[in-house]
């Protein structure tokens, strides 16, 4: 069996934080894991924002609601789902994912959870592990699959690292430069030109 893993922001949706830092203004939630890779200091710096600006989840629900998947996301996703099974890991969070997933047609979605508290204010964030995306990878490893996975931050870069075959997607020098072993695309044709080369029976594969 073949899998394909995918990051979800800034691969098939935009950057939730940065669409959020344009609606309100506040320019320092542009930060994103293209920008800082230890993930619990940038979300940390978020929930300070978040706090000081006495911003709640409504607020942010209010922006993903009018959020839709980057143009050729969801016939990309489609194509994807046509070939094999399709799993979204992302560190995006359940309270964010559901209006984004049912614009995808309901891809599968392995992500976090925040805590809220009875005020409406995002009090702290719940990892559904750490490492959540190589782990999740290793896991269907382990199942006897064969992993593809692609993304664009720094924390996707363990998940493609251990995955069987993979690439970056648009990501910035930054990021190709910790690997320059993997390949880095910049359309979803390509994309899956590297999804239908893993696909190949012959096994003989070149990401």
């Amino acid at each position: 069996m073949r899998l394909v893993c995918l990051d979800l922001e800034g691969v098939l949706v935009p950057e939730i934080w940065i669409a959020f830092s344009e609606a309100t203004g506040i320019t320092e939630l542009r930060r994103t894991t293209r920008d800082e890779p230890d993930y619990d200091k940038l979300m940390r710096y978020r929930l300070e924002l978040l706090a000081q600006n006495k911003l709640k989840l409504a607020d942010i629900q209010k922006v993903i609601s009018g959020m839709d998947p980057l143009p050729g996301a969801l016939e990309f996703a489609n194509a994807v789902k046509e070939r094999t099974q399709l799993i979204i890991l992302s560190d995006t969070f359940e309270q964010f994912a559901k209006p984004l997933m049912e614009k995808l047609s309901w891809p599968t979605l392995f992500c976090n959870s925040l805590v809220i508290g009875n005020d409406g204010a995002v009090d702290g964030y719940k990892m559904r592990q750490q490492n959540g995306k190589r782990e999740a990878v290793l896991a269907f490893k382990s199942l006897n699959a064969k992993v593809f996975a692609a993304g664009d931050s720094f924390n996707d870069l363990a998940m493609i690292q251990e995955a069987d075959y993979g690439c970056l997607f648009r990501a910035p020098e930054a990021i190709i430069h910790e690997d320059p072993h993997i390949p880095c695309v910049e359309s979803f044709d390509a994309l899956l030109a590297h999804i239908d080369n893993f696909l190949l029976p012959s096994h003989i594969v070149n990401c």
